[in-house]
């Protein structure tokens, strides 16, 4: 059925902090962790595990580096990350065009 498709989702990217980080990350050619985690307002562990699955799914890059010593962690996105959000992007416009008229579904 046709309407049960309009809902599915990519649903490595639908988590809302995962949404977030491939948004910044699709604007930057890289950002660090702590620029990550302040924008997406996520704490350490809870950014690390979403990275984490975007990794293993080939969708950011991860860099581990020292700048002055100190540890730096940089992300960017992939050719692959960037293609999945396109889509997800794309599936989400084409949901609004298609239930926008529907009784209830209009947006104020």
């Amino acid at each position: 059925m046709r309407a049960e498709r309009d809902f599915e989702f990519d649903l490595l990217i639908h988590s809302p902090v995962r949404l977030a980080v491939l948004s910044v990350l699709s604007e930057l050619e890289d950002a660090d962790f702590v620029f990550l985690r302040e924008t997406v307002g996520a704490t350490d562990g809870n950014l690390s595990t979403h990275l984490a699955r975007l990794e293993e799914a080939g969708y950011v890059r991860i860099r581990k580096a020292f700048a002055n010593r100190k540890p730096r962690t940089t992300c960017a996105i992939t050719p692959k990350g960037r293609k999945a959000f396109v889509a997800y992007l794309e599936h989400l416009e084409r949901i609004v065009r298609t239930h926008r008229g529907v009784k209830g579904g209009r947006y104020a």
